[in-house]
């Protein structure tokens, strides 16, 4: 079955090309065709997927290992690139909860557009990019190379500007659409330098191949100092692409586009590509303590920064995008500690509860008549028992209530964070913070939406209800696995074996070391997630403080936004600056106005009306004008008289006779 693998993204770009193709005259025909290749193709490569997944647990750890290669993409000298996809414990961990996850967000987007009209063919055309972001991002983690994981890589930044640009007409949107795309630009520039080190340094060794397999087993030929600088490369990459300081702005921004799209990037595709990315690429960032230590501390540092600015927002759809770059954060603390398994297992979580959190608010502003500001909600839970009960739910995932999956994946990352080599208590100190920080704004956003009286218009009260089955059945679903999804994670300290880390053994290089060995044949260990030797009882302690401190959140904010409302105001005006100063992003939109776009938009106007206008159109504008005024005092001369050519003769004649005369006098 593993030679079925090019099916998976195989299944979605048919389903690009049907709808791309024929969308327009389908949608005037019958609409509902449109959604059913859209859909029944993401469900079917998530079905392969979950065949193919489920052949290799068969088979023995070692073994789960194969290389598929469909055929030859280019070839110069020694240097080819296969279209090749690797099935591995990584790459199908990775592709289980993209297609599934992508198949229910497609499933809710059915009644979500069904009924937009911001422009003709806007069905169609939405499904097509759904489907694209899905071939994309599944060839980005299926590839079996660098260059090919770059051009799904690229593809997810494409659909990216895509959707959250989809309803251009409004300008807002198209800005936000631009923004992303060109502060992902920025990142990938610096991605393709640190591919390019790689291919070439390796080349001087004569390894002309960029095979995961064959980089990873050769990769000790380089020097330490290069490996380094390659990894910083790639994280600067992966700053753009999965949102972390100081190229985050572009997510809170990707708001702009239909709430299914918000769900699609901030759970299931292109955010986590950055995480998958680093993980991938453990072995070189294993041999870099440096570099790691960098990832550790943008992560923490981004995870409690995105938090505070969350704090303060009243737009539902803007707190749920910060809480993405904070927990993206988390993401980047886990593997920036060596703990790549937590890391991933978080990615895991966070893709069932973020995108169960966005579909829950997408239902709450189709019944809201799309109001998404908190302040005018509130009183909704009679009337969307089914929203309320499931967005619970992956509130309480989110901030890591026991029992609920993003408790088991998030304190594995905390615990990590305190006890591995590459932790120490201040990096377990600022995730803390920044899960006490989460409790509070995501029981705010509860609170303000679901109770107290209803702030809403009397006309808007009037069309308060309930999401169509279409919508409520994914949020069933990922509620299921919000609940349910961290017990294959369960740590030893809590009776577990935690499965995920065993699965992923082979690629993180904590099992045999027989998938990739160094150029002598030494087997490659990392051993970074041994979490050093520290016993039981200190994680229990800290996991009750961690605990403690998130019912701390929930507490205030319960206080603050149901018992005494009036605080929140008084805070505000006794705290005035740093009130604005969270209520503004902390002006870092305004800081990279002032400091870089600005400066590269008069910069720009100088190379335009100087440089363009007056030096190189100058130059070919008067070298033609000079040209013209010859042209047109010749012309004078072929004006086509007898007459005229005559006088002209006899005046040369005479001319040059008395030149002659002259001379001869002389």
């Amino acid at each position: 079955m593993f030679d079925y693998v090019w099916l998976i993204p195989s299944l979605p770009l048919i389903g690009v090309l049907v709808n791309g193709l024929f969308g327009r005259r389908m949608e005037k025909a019958n609409k509902s065709i449109i959604h059913w290749i859209a859909c029944g193709s993401v469900g079917l490569a998530f079905f392969v997927t979950l065949i193919i997944f489920v052949q290799m647990l068969r088979l023995e750890p070692d073994k789960r290992f194969y290389d598929y290669v469909w055929f030859t993409w280019m070839a110069s000298g020694e240097f080819s690139v296969p279209m090749g996809f690797q099935i591995d414990p990584i790459s199908m961990f990775m592709c289980m909860f993209v297609t599934g996850v992508g198949f229910l967000i497609h499933v809710y987007s059915i009644g979500y557009m069904w009924h937009d009209e911001h422009d003709e063919g806007t069905y169609f055309r939405y499904f097509t990019y759904l489907n694209l972001f899905m071939l994309c991002m599944i060839t980005l983690v299926l590839a079996d190379n660098f260059l090919l994981m770059f051009l799904g890589w690229e593809g997810v930044g494409l659909c990216s500007y895509l959707l959250i640009a989809f309803w251009f007409s409004t300008q807002e949107f198209a800005i936000a659409g631009k923004k992303a795309f060109i502060t992902n630009r920025i990142g990938d520039f610096f991605f393709g330098i640190g591919m390019l080190l790689l291919i070439v340094n390796l080349g001087k060794h004569g390894i002309w191949s960029i095979k995961y397999a064959d980089v990873f087993s050769n990769v000790s030929l380089l020097s330490p100092d290069l490996i380094t600088l390659i990894c910083i490369l790639f994280f600067l990459g992966c700053t753009a692409k999965s949102a972390q300081i100081p190229l985050y702005v572009w997510l809170p921004d990707a708001m702009a586009g239909p709430t299914p799209v918000s769900a699609l990037i901030h759970a299931a595709t292109m955010v986590t590509a950055g995480v998958y990315f680093v993980a991938r690429c453990n072995i070189l960032y294993t041999m870099s303590p440096l570099a790691l230590q960098i990832v550790a501390i943008v992560g923490g540092m981004t995870a409690f920064f995105a938090a505070t600015i969350a704090l303060t927002h009243n737009d539902i759809k803007k707190v749920l995008a910060y809480s993405t770059v904070s927990q993206l954060g988390y993401m980047f603390l886990g593997l920036g500690v060596g703990a790549f398994a937590a890391g991933l297992f978080h990615v895991l979580t966070h893709s069932f509860f973020k995108a169960l959190l966005f579909m829950c608010s997408g239902c709450v502003i189709h019944a809201m008549s799309g109001e998404q500001d908190m302040r005018y909600m509130g009183g909704l839970r009679k009337k969307m028992p089914i929203t309320f009960y499931t967005m619970v739910i992956a509130t309480l995932a989110i901030i890591g209530f026991p029992g609920f999956s993003g408790f088991f994946s998030k304190d594995e990352i905390l615990w990590q964070a305190f006890s591995s080599p590459g932790g120490n208590v201040m990096l377990w100190g600022i995730g803390v913070l920044a899960a006490a920080m989460t409790a509070f704004y995501m029981f705010r956003l509860i609170f303000m939406t679901f109770f107290n009286e209803c702030r809403a218009s009397e006309e808007v009260k009037k069309h308060i209800h309930e999401a169509p089955k279409s919508m409520t059945f994914p949020l069933i679903i990922l509620a299921f696995l919000s609940v349910v999804g961290g017990y294959i994670g369960i740590p030893k300290a809590l009776g577990g074996s935690n499965l995920v880390e065993h699965f992923l053994e082979p690629v993180m290089g904590l099992g045999d070391g027989k998938l990739f060995q160094d150029a002598t044949g030494t087997a490659i260990i990392h051993g970074a997630e041994t979490a050093g030797h520290h016993s039981h009882t200190l994680e229990y302690i800290l996991m009750v403080i961690t605990t403690l401190i998130v019912l701390g959140g929930i507490f205030t904010a319960y206080m603050m936004y149901m018992k005494k409302r009036e605080i929140p105001e008084k805070l505000a005006q006794k705290n005035p600056l740093l009130y604005r100063l969270l209520l503004n992003k902390w002006y870092i939109d305004e800081l990279y106005e002032w400091n870089v776009i600005n400066p590269l938009h008069t910069f720009s106007i100088f190379l335009w009306k100087i440089t363009d206008a007056m030096l190189i159109d100058g130059l070919v504008n008067k070298t033609a004008q000079f040209f013209m005024w010859c042209g047109s005092m010749l012309r004078h001369i072929q004006t086509g008289y007898v007459q005229r050519y005559a006088v002209t003769f006899v005046a040369g004649t005479v001319a040059i006779v008395m030149y002659y005369v002259f001379l001869l006098y002389i």
